[in-house]
């Protein structure tokens, strides 16, 4: 049982869902919340980390710090997602071990599942079929992590659960322009759009400097050729060029609404609970990991209406088939977590239009 004052650890606690589990906490009136950016402590280096747990003495360590990406960089970078997250994941689950840390929430991610998973995904589909070969690294990380914990805690009596959440979005997300997810990447790219069509060049600009793009200087390069630059990347004033074909359908959940499952998941959801179902079943202890999502699903192509409408994009929409589509269809099951008392409360439609506007304030 955590108290108002317990010492918890976020571990990411800058990224799109530590710090809105941080703020969540702190909303609760958990008044011993504390986080490292990775200047003050670099998670790959194990000495340091050891070094941070034997000063801080976390009762409980959120575990949201992790290297991600998009499609092209998951594509592109295979060996640093499967070492950065290895890495990261055996340094603080490893010293939350050895310093007695009774509860901690690991959280992976749903692309653990098979490419052609049965839909909606139930937890059990783990490990039963081939990865999506885009992220195959990312996901074998996430699930040695997820594995990590179970391991641990059937060996050591620990507490630490694990969360699969689904496709997050809002604000502080990333919008780089190569790296960052679907959703966050069509928002900047829908703005960017509207702003070259609009000769809206002082924004364009602000934009540019607010968030840099490779061969790109927001102040000194011309115009003309931030143009090229920018239709080299699909961004034109007439049509936006985006990966695949619009057809794979995708669910997606509002960040602050993922740090609320998470908390709820940490304060109230124990692994000794999770176990004893598995049991029930006549099943090994397995699987005890959750998924949080909302249970809806879109396609790529409304997505990308939506965004345009919130953006006020007038160009047109194109579709480059040569790219990688990903997995088809990745809809999770969300039962478990309906069962354990928690619901999505932000629609699609609501959280898009946040975060748009968080975007722009965010240059401003």
């Amino acid at each position: 049982m955590l108290d108002k004052d317990s010492a918890i650890y976020v571990a990411g606690h800058r990224g799109l869902v530590g710090s809105a589990i941080m703020a969540n906490l702190k909303a609760r009136g958990f008044t011993n919340v504390f986080g490292r950016t990775h200047a003050e402590l670099d998670l790959l280096d194990p000495v340091a980390v050891d070094r941070f747990f034997d000063e801080k003495r976390p009762d409980a360590v959120v575990l949201a710090a992790a290297h991600v990406g998009g499609i092209m960089a998951n594509s592109t970078y295979r060996a640093d997602f499967i070492l950065r997250n290895l890495g990261i994941q055996q340094n603080v689950i490893g010293s939350a071990l050895r310093h007695g840390v009774r509860r901690l929430l690991f959280l992976g991610s749903t692309c653990i599942y098979p490419r052609e998973a049965p839909q909606p995904m139930t937890e059990d589909a783990l490990l039963t079929s081939p990865l999506e070969y885009t992220n195959e690294p990312y996901a074998i990380a996430k699930i040695a992590g997820m594995k990590m914990c179970e391991a641990i805690n059937m060996q050591h009596g620990t507490d630490y659960v694990a969360v699969m959440p689904t496709n997050l979005y809002g604000p502080n997300d990333n919008f780089h322009l190569d790296n960052s997810h679907v959703l966050p990447a069509m928002i900047r790219k829908m703005h960017l759009a509207r702003l070259l069509r609009e000769n809206r060049e002082d924004e364009l600009r602000a934009d540019l400097r607010r968030r840099p793009v490779d061969g790109i200087d927001a102040d000194k390069t011309g115009l003309d050729e931030i143009r090229r630059a920018l239709a080299a990347r699909g961004i034109t004033p007439d049509a936006l060029r985006l990966w695949g074909s619009g057809k794979p359908l995708r669910e997606f959940l509002w960040s602050e609404d993922m740090a609320d499952a998470s908390v709820h998941v940490l304060l109230n959801v124990h692994f000794a609970d999770l176990a004893e179902e598995c049991r029930r079943r006549g099943q090994p202890v397995r699987n005890c990991h959750i998924n949080v999502g909302t249970g809806l699903e879109t396609s790529i192509a409304d997505l990308a209406e939506e965004i345009r409408r919130t953006a006020g994009f007038e160009g047109r929409i194109e579709w480059d088939s040569s790219k990688p589509d990903g997995t088809m269809r990745k809809l999770c099951d969300v039962s478990r977590l309906h069962s354990l008392g928690w619901r999505h409360s932000v629609e699609l439609h609501d959280g898009i239009r946040r975060l748009y506007e968080w975007y722009k304030n965010s240059i401003s």
